[in-house]
């Protein structure tokens, strides 16, 4: 493994790798304030245009671990580029979608396939190129940013499109920043030369996947039929089990397997990757919910419903792009604990507020404070997993790491939205937003056992767990 300790970041890198996630992060919210066009133009339901979205956020779960893994056989590098393209591909399509069949293979299946291909570069890149604790907690606090303002801003950008020239725009609109930064991406050079010889566990690869599809799908039928969820929620415990047993058992005999154990047990990292996942889910969770709810509930367009979520994108730009000051002003067990807890009381004021007044703009506050929470955590969190291990684990934890974070936002459409579809009135909406009010509890009382002490260290260092 090449040495990349004094290796200076090329100028303009970093610019690339931030808008890729923020094109992903976008195309992940973006729909919501497209329910009822899209509903009304491919002759579906609000429930047709909720299963996009999470399959969307699904395949990018399940195929990160492997999206991870293959770049160091392949290289961070040519998966960045190749995941763009796929990615693009799945745009133009999702474009030109004449049904929900195509809708779901552009969008769902090829921008999904290409996130899980692209975004581990992202951060392994990140990781490899910033190696000093201050500009490295930068370089994350400008990605964090925006791919926060990414999923933020994905309704107001999404319905200035859609109501101004139509939802098909929006898909338009993805492909041509995804060609932007396939242009900008030509001047990155892969700081570590790629191994032909690494092997790739297929069978852990396909387990992995299948147990975490069989997990969501299940929680998609809680709303029809729970005997069908009992057993997909069962068969996905059975298939993750078969998962754990197949990478001990290859571990054992010497061979190299989709995951190493090690990563979990590091407690530190642990930790960080739970308070990833609820972040994410109480986020994309959010999103959902409202945008639902006030364009069936409410009746408002899409425009007026994107216009709402400026507020969320305000307090995720402010605090995100603080990220490298706060970083040095308090440690990430501080920052995690508090944006948890401003969460919750975003959550307590949209629960309050929304009942009691019919002007959306009663809203505001409570995604004022959710985005404040979630852009004050979101760059500790990362920078805690990614920093717990050294240079030759960076593919495997930077997959595991967006698998559980983008796991996070398929469980929150699936979890909130399965709520809020079922019945969809205010004691609908009033339940959904309780449930992802408990889950960010529990985020908080997860941060709360992180060590108290800053993660600040050379890099490569292993962090003790």
């Amino acid at each position: 493994m090449a040495d990349t300790g004094s290796l200076s970041p090329p100028r303009g890198v970093l610019v690339p790798l931030a808008l890729a996630q923020f094109i992903c992060s976008f195309a992940g919210s973006n729909m919501n304030v497209m329910i009822n066009d899209i509903s009304a133009d491919l002759n579906t339901t609000v429930h047709g245009v909720q299963m996009v979205i999470t399959i969307f956020l699904l395949v990018m779960a399940a195929l990160m671990i492997p999206g991870g893994k293959i770049t160091d056989r392949y290289g961070r590098k040519r998966c960045f580029m190749a995941g763009l393209i796929i990615y693009g591909v799945g745009a133009v399509l999702s474009a030109l979608a004449p049904g929900l069949g195509v809708l779901i293979l552009g969008n769902s299946i090829l921008e999904g396939v290409g996130t899980a291909m692209l975004i581990p570069p992202v951060y392994i890149l990140t990781t490899l190129f910033f190696t000093e604790t201050t500009s490295r907690a930068r370089a994350f606090g400008a990605i964090m940013a925006m791919g926060g303002i990414g999923a933020a801003a994905g309704p107001l950008l999404g319905g200035l499109i859609t109501s101004g020239i139509g939802w098909r725009a929006a898909f338009a609109f993805q492909a041509l920043v995804v060609a932007s930064i396939v242009l900008l991406g030509r001047r990155i050079v892969d700081p570590v030369r790629p191994d032909p010889t690494v092997p790739f566990d297929v069978t852990g690869a396909v387990l992995s996947a299948v147990g975490l599809v069989l997990l969501v799908m299940g929680i998609l039928a809680a709303d029809n039929d729970l005997r069908l969820m009992l057993v997909l929620i069962a068969a996905s415990a059975v298939v993750l089990v078969l998962f754990f047993l197949s990478i001990r058992a290859k571990e054992k005999a010497g061979r190299v397997p989709l995951i190493s154990t090690n990563l979990f047990r590091n407690r530190t990292s642990n930790l960080g990757l739970v308070t990833q996942n609820i972040q994410w889910l109480v986020l994309m969770g959010t999103s959902f919910v409202v945008a639902a709810y006030l364009q069936v509930v409410r009746g408002y367009n899409a425009i007026q419903t994107g216009v709402i979520f400026t507020a969320a994108t305000v307090g995720l730009l402010v605090t995100s792009l603080g990220a490298a000051r706060l970083a040095r002003r308090r440690t990430e067990r501080t920052l995690i604990i508090a944006g948890f807890l401003v969460t919750v009381v975003g959550i307590g004021a949209l629960l309050a507020l929304a009942g009691r007044f019919e002007n959306p703009w009663a809203l505001a506050p409570g995604l004022l404070l959710i985005g404040i929470g979630l852009g004050v955590m979101l760059t500790p969190s990362v920078d805690i997993v990614q920093s717990s291990f050294g240079e030759d684990q960076q593919g495997e934890i930077s997959g595991l790491s967006r698998c559980v974070s983008n796991l996070g936002s398929s469980l929150g459409t699936a979890i909130a939205g399965t709520i809020l579809v079922a019945g969809l009135s205010s004691h609908a909406y009033a339940a959904a937003m309780t449930t992802l009010a408990i889950i960010a509890i529990a985020g908080f009382l997860a941060a709360t056992a992180l060590p108290r002490h800053d993660s600040a260290r050379p890099a490569g260092a292993s962090r003790a767990g």
